[in-house]
């Protein structure tokens, strides 16, 4: 085991400071753009490119790491990425920013591709699963402790950018330092939408929804920030406290999913985003105590309900079906992801800051009521025949290839699932 996690230790070395970077280079963005005093459907288009980048690299980054292999991939999409980051502040415009977020959501999932194949061909089943977990909290803790990074220097000027830059491009030192035999890319397969929708239709609308959540908080929650006259420092203590809450909660809620219906809990995260988006929307302008633990609660749930849909799709898809079915997951969440900042956008336009917390508890309304209604439409799976829960990144289908459940054992996992799927032909009823 100790051997497993060191040969992984210098690509976890770079993933930590690829996230750094881009984790305080995004709510920058939206930081810069709040000052300059763009009106809220500007920011949201400008930060929606990036989701956008992160779909397109999905389907298409693949190829460039198959024709030149892992190394000079990595090498090549950090390189452009921290490129594209120096580049803000010498074009600075909305139009060529949200092409420059488009081309760094583009590097991203290529890098996370990269990063993860890496990973899971270190991987073992006896590692696997310590290796996926290290791997999830180092993605959390590196988004969350980035935002700090941004008490290092005003934002107005270019120095946050270039230490933005500088840890994007000192990321690839580790992997192309690394000894790691690069592994071979197969060519990605993924469900359609619409197959997707019917296998599991809450899952993948929760996924859907989970994209129009987070999508439009990580793009305007930095011009909620500055609406509401919070100070820089307040500002990456809230976005800390968000990000760090969704890695502290998920555990908890996902293994108190395995033992009830999942649809319950997934409404049931669903109403506790509402209540969390209320307590923002009444509480704002008040202590910054009070925001920090509510943003705790509202990220711990948020940052829940993608790895619930997840789970919740999985429980009606065969086991040898959980990599291509993910990568229909993660478009639904990238689609979400890319129309959130737009749609939240337009509700800021009518009530000000607090419209960001209102599109989020209606899309979250709204995903509950579609949870209860699913619970009238078939019989739940049977707690002994769900498949375990696991906290899983919304990053590119690679990693699924990590999650110990794509390893299932056929005695305890397959036959139930086959028998469900039988069953569920019979009661399916739309």
């Amino acid at each position: 085991m100790r051997s497993s996690l060191l040969s992984v230790s210098a690509l976890l070395a770079g993933c930590v400071l690829l996230y750094l970077g881009n984790g305080a280079l995004g709510t920058l963005l939206g930081l810069r753009l709040a000052i300059e005093g763009y009106p809220s459907w500007v920011v949201g288009t400008v930060m929606s490119g990036y989701f956008i980048g992160i779909v397109a690299g999905g389907f298409f980054s693949h190829k460039l790491i198959s024709g030149v292999g892992h190394i000079r991939a990595f090498s090549v999409l950090a390189s452009v990425m921290s490129a594209a980051t120096l580049a803000h502040p010498l074009l600075d415009d909305p139009v060529s920013w949200g092409l420059l977020r488009f081309i760094q959501g583009y590097c991203m999932a290529g890098l996370a591709m990269c990063t993860e194949s890496w990973l899971n061909e270190r991987s073992t089943n006896q590692t696997r699963g310590s290796i996926f977990s290290l791997y999830q909290i180092a993605v959390y803790l590196s988004q969350g402790v980035g935002q700090l990074l941004l008490n290092l220097g005003e934002l107005s000027g270019f120095t946050l950018f270039v230490m933005a830059s500088i840890l994007l491009s000192l990321a690839l030192v580790p992997v192309a330092a690394s000894q790691v035999q690069a592994p071979t890319l197969p060519e990605p397969r993924r469900f359609g939408i619409r197959e997707l929708y019917a296998v599991s239709p809450l899952g993948m609308i929760g996924c859907f929804a989970s994209g129009l959540i987070l999508g439009a908080f990580y793009s305007l929650a930095p011009l909620f920030a500055q609406m509401t006259q919070l100070s820089i420092a307040d500002t990456t203590q809230f976005m800390s406290a968000v990000i760090i809450g969704g890695l502290l909660l998920q555990w908890p809620i996902g293994r108190f999913s395995d033992s009830i219906d999942r649809r319950s809990v997934l409404a049931g995260v669903c109403l506790a985003i509402a209540v969390a988006c209320l307590g923002m929307i009444v509480s704002s302008g008040s202590s910054l105590i009070v925001l920090l633990v509510l943003g705790a609660v509202f990220g711990g749930v948020s940052f829940t309900l993608y790895p619930l849909s997840v789970s919740h799709a999985n429980d009606y898809i065969d086991p040898a079906d959980l990599v291509p079915a993910s990568g229909g997951l993660i478009i639904a969440y990238g689609l979400g992801a890319t129309i959130g900042p737009l749609g939240a956008a337009g509700i800021i336009e009518l009530q000000g800051a607090i419209g960001l917390f209102t599109f989020i508890a209606a899309m979250s309304l709204g995903t509950a009521g579609f949870a209860v209604w699913r619970m009238t439409r078939r019989d739940a799976v049977p707690t002994d025949d769900q498949i375990p829960f696991q906290a899983v990144p919304r990053t590119t289908v690679v990693a699924t290839e990590m999650d110990p459940r794509s390893e299932p054992e056929e005695e305890e996992i397959v036959v139930p699932v086959e028998r469900r799927k039988k069953e569920d032909r019979r009661s399916w009823s739309g």
